[in-house]
């Protein structure tokens, strides 16, 4: 995946560690580790990163 815009979210620490990149590509997103741009991209299509907002926005994953 050359030539792609990876994009961190906006409450990224000053720091920008530990952060999970995305890029929107044609036909699906790819998200990465940001300590290892270079290591494995995971491809998901539209319906799963926006049924993962969903969950993430309702609370699903909250660990509090």
């Amino acid at each position: 995946m050359e030539d792609v815009k990876w994009r961190k979210a906006s409450r990224t620490t000053a720091n920008g560690e530990n952060c999970v990149e995305l890029a929107r590509l044609p036909s699906f997103v790819a998200c990465r580790d940001s300590k290892a741009p270079d290591g494995p991209k995971h491809r998901f299509s539209f319906v799963e990163m926006a049924t993962l907002f969903k969950a993430i926005k309702n609370g699903d994953y909250d660990l509090s």
